[in-house]
């Protein structure tokens, strides 16, 4: 019997490839809201990220949230979103 493929996607920060329930995917969808989406089934692009502060706190550092989304992301959405990640944990 042939075994179901399990989706991976890489970690916009650290790079790391790992199972995609195990990531945090960051959406921006067409109105221009960027959040993190619980169900992994938000319309929009998406972003994946480890589970960990220290990744967020990189992927801002070096500005990948901006390059992943191409646009200019305020410094409110990313506290929102550091916010959003220790209600997570």
């Amino acid at each position: 019997m042939k075994q179901k493929k399990i989706p991976q996607r890489k970690c916009i920060s650290c790079s790391d490839r790992d199972v995609k329930k195990d990531l945090i995917r960051i959406v921006k969808n067409k109105d221009g809201e960027i959040f993190i989406d619980v169900t992994y089934k938000a319309n929009g692009r998406g972003a994946y990220i480890c589970k960990d502060k220290e990744c967020l706190e990189k992927a801002i550092k070096s500005k990948a949230l901006n390059r992943a989304f191409k646009t200019e992301i305020s410094q409110q959405v990313y506290e929102k979103l550091k916010m959003e990640l220790e209600n997570l944990e």
